[in-house]
């Protein structure tokens, strides 16, 4: 089933799957809920999916930034209120992971799980978050995605992916606006450290890491991992920065072990 949330000035596209306990699915930048086809039609045979495109992605409607990460949970707790789901188990990849932390120090009592796909804790070094707000200037003057494209698109798959995944993660990106990438790296840019509340999520977390990341190197998901009190580490070893797409059936596995936790 897909449903329009209206939240403030934005509406949100969001796709609703299945029945049971909810599990809430986070897409990165510069992407949408696609990039989740595979785990929800794994996860939606026990489970309720429910697959947003943040604000100004993918179909749901761009409005003014930046983009808050604490805006983007308020939509997340909006989408959840509007489905009548009180608690959740939230999966955020990259910039989704970061909405997730903003999300479980806004309303931790209704995180039934935390996992983190490929996402920091910490804020951005002040040279990413100035290359994040040159970055929005160049789309902003160009009107178009492809400086966006041009810049995250090489990062995200391990060396010798193929031509078809390439073309794939190239098809799923190009479905979004200059207006909501420009607005989402000036959010992202501002967003602040969430070193602070990991000892303080006591429920289960999952760190879930490419092997080839260079977002998320794997010494540093291991340091993630560990700053949770009921923290695990699983590295997809032959995976970039979309491990959902380079190794769905090893994503779907460990997703299903966390949610069995």
């Amino acid at each position: 089933m897909q449903i329009m949330v209206n939240v403030d000035d934005a509406r949100l596209d969001v796709e609703d799957r299945g029945t049971g306990d909810a599990i809430v699915l986070l897409h990165g930048f510069v992407l949408t809920r696609d990039i989740w086809n595979a785990q929800a039609d794994a996860l939606s045979a026990t489970h309720r999916v429910v697959l947003p495109d943040l604000r100004g992605m993918g179909r749901s409607t761009a409005s003014h930034g930046p983009y808050l990460m604490e805006a983007l949970a308020g939509d997340v707790a909006a989408t959840l209120d509007a489905l009548g789901i009180e608690r959740a188990s939230i999966v955020g990849h990259s910039l989704g992971g970061y909405v997730a932390l903003a999300f479980a120090r806004m309303y931790v009592e209704r995180v039934e799980r935390l996992a983190l796909v490929g996402a920091r804790l910490g804020e951005d070094a002040p040279e990413r978050a100035r290359f994040r707000e040159e970055l929005a200037d160049r789309i902003e003057a160009t009107d178009s995605i492809r400086p966006a494209l041009d810049a995250f698109l090489p990062q995200m798959l391990a060396p010798g992916a193929s031509a078809d995944l390439q073309a794939r993660v190239a098809e799923i990106a190009s479905n979004n606006g200059p207006i909501g990438a420009a607005a989402m790296l000036r959010g992202m840019a501002m967003r602040v450290s969430s070193e602070d509340i990991a000892p303080d999520i006591d429920v289960p977390v999952l760190v879930l890491a490419g092997g080839y990341d260079p977002f998320l190197p794997p010494a540093e998901a291991a340091a993630e991992a560990a700053a949770f009190p009921k923290g695990r580490l699983v590295t997809c070893e032959r995976s970039g920065h979309l491990p959902m797409l380079e190794e769905p059936e090893q994503t779907n596995a460990a997703l299903a072990g966390w949610l069995e936790s």
